[in-house]
Formats: C-alpha cells, sequence, structure tokens
C-alpha cells in the first residue's frame, strides 16, 4: 500500500501546484493586469506572464490525473462513479477534463489562429478572465468536495 500513499501525496502536490497557481493567477495576475495595462495590451500582457505557467500547469493537470488514475485503479474504486455520494469525485474528473482539453487542444489551437491576427478585440481579455472565474470556481468547489468527501463529510 505505499504505492497508494506515494500516490496521493504526488495526487496532492499536483492539484496544490495546479489549482493554487489557476488561483494566483486569476485573483493577482489577471486583476494586476486588467488595472495597469492599456485595454488593447491586456492579453499580450496575459499572454507573455501565461506562457511561463502553462507549462507547469500541463504538467501538473498530468501529474494530478495519472496518480488519480492510479488510486482509483490500484484501490478498486471504480463503482464510486456510480454512486450519488461520491458525487466529488464526478466533479474532480470533471474539472480534470475541462483544464485538459483547455491546456492540450484550445490553448494550442487558439495560439495558431492569433499568430496570423495581429489585433485582438480588447473584449478578449475580459472573457479569459470571466473564463478563469468560472473555471476556479469550479475546481475549488471540486478541492471543497474531495477533500470532506474523502473525510466521511459528504
Amino acid at each position: 500500500m505505499a504505492d497508494m500513499t506515494i500516490a496521493r501525496i504526488m495526487h496532492v502536490a499536483a492539484v496544490l501546484f495546479w489549482i493554487g497557481g489557476v488561483g494566483f493567477v486569476t485573483l493577482v495576475i489577471m486583476p494586476a493586469i486588467r488595472d495597469s495595462a492599456a485595454q488593447g495590451d491586456r492579453l499580450a500582457s496575459f499572454g507573455r506572464i501565461e506562457r511561463h505557467f502553462a507549462p507547469q500547469a500541463r504538467i501538473w493537470v498530468l501529474l494530478a490525473g495519472i496518480s488519480g488514475f492510479w488510486m482509483v485503479w490500484r484501490g478498486q474504486m471504480w463503482s464510486r462513479f456510480q454512486e450519488p455520494g461520491f458525487w466529488w469525485m464526478h466533479a474532480m474528473l470533471l474539472v480534470w477534463l475541462i483544464f485538459m482539453l483547455i491546456l492540450f487542444v484550445i490553448e494550442p489551437v487558439l495560439r495558431r489562429i492569433r499568430r496570423g491576427k495581429p489585433q485582438i478585440s480588447p473584449r478578449a481579455f475580459r472573457v479569459v478572465m470571466i473564463a478563469h472565474r468560472v473555471l476556479l470556481t469550479l475546481a475549488v468547489i471540486a478541492l471543497i468536495g474531495a477533500v470532506g468527501g474523502s473525510h466521511g463529510l459528504f
């Protein structure tokens, strides 16, 4: 069972850096850019900062997924996905899938599309900011559910 302990440690550390990073970007970096950059420059400013975080986020999301899958497989917990009381496992999986889609499919496609377009709508930063807030909210709900649920609260 040492492998389960190692997987749990890896999972918690990965979620800490992944969701903690999303929280920092959403609650600190984006408002700072909104308050300091001209409206037309905000998305570019965000992109310059995000390009340092996105590769790290990809690693943490992958590690969270690998360790989560390992714990479910090794602990034979697949049946939990059929029980409403384990809603938090569905929430964790949903948040993970959304971030996987964004980090590995949507962002790379958008980056390619933007390369050929010098002008991006100033409202795009607002859309990105709202999306980050929604994703952070979903992630925090899943996180609260996972910690509470794994300790018998739910």
